[in-house]
Order: C-alpha cells, then sequence, then structure tokens
C-alpha cells in the first residue's frame, strides 16, 4: 500500500525527467507504440461533447500541455452497439464557422495534425442514463462479445487511439464481476500496445468494494479515479470537494475521503500506482451560507452547484488556502463558500503524483479551465515535466 502522506520512491522520476531535458512539450508527450501506458507521467483531460455549444471546441482545449484527450461520451445500445450520444455535436456542427471542419470529432482529428502525439480515447458511458444499458450487456457473454466489437469498429473508424468505460457504477458483487468480464472482452479485441484501454471509477469504497480491482487492472492500461465530489449537496455539512489529505478530526464520514486515501486503498485492492490517474476537478462545489468547512449550508450556488475554475474566485469572495487538506476555497459573493482546486493544489497533486509513482492526472472538464497563467492543466504539466519546461 502507498503512503497517504506522499513518501518518495528512489530516483526513478528525476532520471526519466532528466532524459527529456531541453525538449519541447510535444517532444516528450507519450508514446504508447513505443512506451508502454505507465511509463510517462501523463497530463489529460475530459472533452465533453455538449461544451461545443457553448463555444468550446476540442481544439480550444490547452493543446500544447495536454497528452491525453477523453472523448465524452458514446451511448450503449441493445445489444451491445456503440453510437455516438450526440450527431449534430460530434459529426454536424460547424466548428470554424466555413464549412471546413464538421462536428466535433473532425475536430478531434485535425488538432492531431498540429499535436500528432496527443492521444484520443473515446469515453463510453457517463452518468445516468449514460450507463443504464451497461448491467444488461455486461451481464450477457454474446453481448459482452459483441459490444466489444462494436468498440473496436469505432475506435478504428473514427481514429481513436483507445476506449474509456465510463460505467457509473456496478452496483453489486455480480455486476462488478460482469464488470470485470467486460473489460476482458474488450482487451482481447483491443490488444495492447495497439489500443489503450481505461476505465472511470469513483473514489467511493461504496461503489469500489464490488468490484474486483485487481483483476480489473489486469485487462487495463490506466484506471482514471475520479477523486472529486467528496462533499456536496448530498452531504449534511460543507466540505472540501477534493482534498489531497483527510484531516486528523473530520467534521463527517465524507471529510474522511481524500485523494490520498483513495489511492492508498485502490493499491490495498491490488492496482499498481502506475496504473492510476488521479482526477481533478475544473470546478467548485457552492455551499451558500457556510463560511468554513463543517458549517451547515442553505443551498448552492452556480449552476446546479457548481462554477467552472474559469470563473473562480467568484466576485467579492476572499481565497483561503487549507494546508492540512491540501484544499483551497473561497468565502463570499454569490457562491458562499466554494471548494475547487487552483494552480497551487493543482502543483500539490501533480507532486503526490510523481512521489507515488502514479501515472498522471486527469482533469475533468478540459474546458473548465483557462488559457491564461492561472491554468489548471499547464500548473500540471509543468510540476509533471519540471526539468525541460524550465530548463533546469
Amino acid at each position: 500500500m502507498a503512503s497517504s502522506q506522499g513518501k518518495s520512491k528512489p530516483g526513478r522520476w528525476t532520471t526519466f525527467l532528466n532524459s527529456f531535458k531541453n525538449k519541447s512539450p510535444e517532444q516528450v508527450q507519450p508514446n504508447y507504440v513505443e512506451e508502454t501506458s505507465q511509463s510517462l507521467p501523463i497530463n489529460a483531460v475530459y472533452y465533453p461533447n455538449w461544451r461545443v455549444y457553448k463555444g468550446f471546441p476540442p481544439s480550444s482545449l490547452n493543446l500544447k500541455f495536454i497528452t491525453h484527450i477523453f472523448y465524452a461520451f458514446a451511448s450503449v445500445r441493445n445489444q451491445g452497439h456503440l453510437v455516438f450520444s450526440d450527431e449534430y455535436a460530434d459529426n454536424e456542427i460547424d466548428i470554424k464557422g466555413d464549412g471546413s471542419v464538421k462536428g466535433c470529432l473532425d475536430d478531434l482529428r485535425s488538432l492531431k495534425k498540429t499535436y500528432p502525439n496527443i492521444k484520443t480515447i473515446i469515453s463510453v458511458g457517463g452518468g445516468g442514463e449514460g450507463s443504464a444499458l451497461f448491467p444488461s450487456v455486461a451481464s450477457n457473454g454474446i453481448v459482452r462479445s459483441s459490444f466489444a466489437q462494436s468498440a473496436k469498429q469505432l475506435v478504428d473508424a473514427f481514429e481513436f487511439d483507445g476506449i474509456d468505460i465510463d460505467w457509473e457504477h456496478p452496483s453489486d458483487p455480480k455486476q462488478g464481476q460482469h464488470y470485470v468480464q467486460l473489460l476482458a472482452a474488450l482487451r482481447k479485441e483491443l490488444p495492447a500496445p495497439s489500443y489503450i484501454l481505461t476505465s472511470t471509477l469513483p473514489a467511493g469504497e461504496w461503489a469500489l468494494r464490488n468490484i474486483d480491482l485487481g483483476k480489473a487492472s489486469a485487462s487495463l492500461d490506466l484506471i482514471n479515479l475520479m477523486t472529486y465530489d467528496f462533499s456536496g449537496p448530498w452531504t449534511d455539512l460543507c466540505g472540501h470537494h477534493s482534498q489531497l489529505y483527510s484531516p486528523k478530526t473530520p467534521h463527517n464520514e465524507a471529510a474522511r475521503v481524500s485523494c490520498s486515501s483513495t489511492v492508498a486503498y485502490v493499491q490495498s485492492r491490488g492496482v499498481r500506482a502506475r496504473k492510476i490517474l488521479l482526477g481533478v476537478p475544473a470546478y467548485g462545489r457552492s455551499f451558500l451560507g457556510a463560511a468554513k468547512v463543517g458549517d451547515s449550508f442553505t443551498g448552492h450556488g452556480g449552476e446546479e452547484g457548481t462554477f467552472e475554475y474559469r470563473d473562480l474566485p467568484r466576485p467579492g469572495a476572499v481565497v483561503n488556502f487549507d494546508n492540512e487538506a491540501g484544499a483551497v476555497y473561497c468565502v463570499g459573493g454569490d457562491g458562499g463558500f466554494v471548494s475547487y482546486d487552483d494552480a497551487r493544489t493543482v502543483q500539490m497533486k501533480a507532486h503526490f503524483a510523481l512521489t507515488e509513482g502514479l501515472a498522471g492526472i486527469f482533469f475533468w472538464t478540459g474546458t473548465g479551465d483557462t488559457l491564461d497563467s492561472r491554468s489548471l492543466v499547464e500548473a500540471s504539466y509543468r510540476s509533471l515535466y519540471p526539468r525541460h519546461i524550465d530548463g533546469a
């Protein structure tokens, strides 16, 4: 089990980073054909297709500092057939206004001409209805095989480098068993290292305990841990929603969960550190009427209780840093208490990922970030690749 206090490993990462001294970001991006998925620190983002309607196509991402893009989402249909979730956004919308790029998928392919080492991965499922058919598809061997074949066809047809299974979530041990079998079927159809196979999992032990994580990870290149949403409208008291460390005296059960505790738990269940991507939110969670961790709250501000990082801190709010938890929050304005990550906490999480030997970082979502000096994606990249970026 990895230490939740982040003890440094022997100089593996230092030796590795020194080998990339004076190289550009494009030159050091991972290549799964030449390297295993665990050989390089990964700085990934999720791109949700609905963001194109807000003026953020894939090409608007901070591409110079991204190694992998997870394109969300494709949907599961009966008999295991995969389809894209929004045909207009995915394949028809005029991205540039001149007809030269039609749809987010075309935009995704186009950006790889400039950034050929960026890996693109189609994510299947997501919350709510996006995952509704996973239980029935995964429970039948014939349908599992059809799903895997459909996945390969989609990946090949749209020039993705791999697929991400975002089943939210196997709700009992039987579904957990079927989930493992589904991953095995996918791995058979999408062999490494030619294809990348990942899966996104929650931080809560309530869901993870249904899965044999060691067996699941045997089929996977990466497990994307959603180490955020620890606290929110569903909890009884205000709290950090993506703290790096659990406090010595948690104010409620939700506060016992942290990035470090989740990483330690999945490692104790047989997952190697180098297969873990640590999730970072590019949004904050609002608690109206609260001024500090542990306060009661009266509601939430923003869109469904959240503000994108690009819109934080809120006007008139005071920013505070919780050194014990490795978390930042702002208080005041229209958001009340807003828990989020900034460049400082992202640097801490990237350092944690390196010292614990994790595969790297991913952000939900890349579109919530900024392109200026406050960028979370850039802060993470500069921390994961410090030597060549800073010229040291």
